[in-house]
């Protein structure tokens, strides 16, 4: 499965942006869960949000109540809705399926099917 991400950009502090995952293959919404990470510079790879098959949705803490993970089938993407964005929500976000949320949840460095990357910069 190929992954394209996008949406990312420059925006200010208390602003929003809407990141778009999008799948090559018609079967990757109704076969895979999906996931958001982010990485900044010089700390480690998180998960921001993973949505699963069935549409169960789960966030980390630092996001909870900001931002929103959806999926649109016949467009064959998953979105990851920012809201009240901050300084620290800086950092390049990934998007990344697996058939076990588990993987996604626990275990990333096992997912082979991830999208490229889009910056995301917060300015305050």
């Amino acid at each position: 499965v190929q992954l394209q991400a996008s949406g990312g950009g420059l925006v200010q502090a208390g602003g929003s942006l809407r990141l778009a995952c999008v799948a090559s293959r018609s079967i990757f919404i109704s076969a895979y869960a999906t996931g958001w990470y982010r990485q900044a510079p010089g700390k480690e790879r998180e998960l921001v949000a993973y949505i699963s098959t069935s549409g169960r949705t789960t966030y980390a803490d630092f996001v909870k109540g900001r931002f929103t993970i959806s999926r649109d089938n016949p467009k064959k993407t998953v979105y990851l809705d920012m809201n009240s964005l901050e300084p620290e929500d800086t950092a390049v976000y990934y998007c990344a399926a697996d058939y076990d949320c588990d993987i996604l949840e626990h275990l990333p460095s096992m997912i082979s099917n991830w999208g490229q990357g889009t910056q995301v910069t917060v300015s305050s």
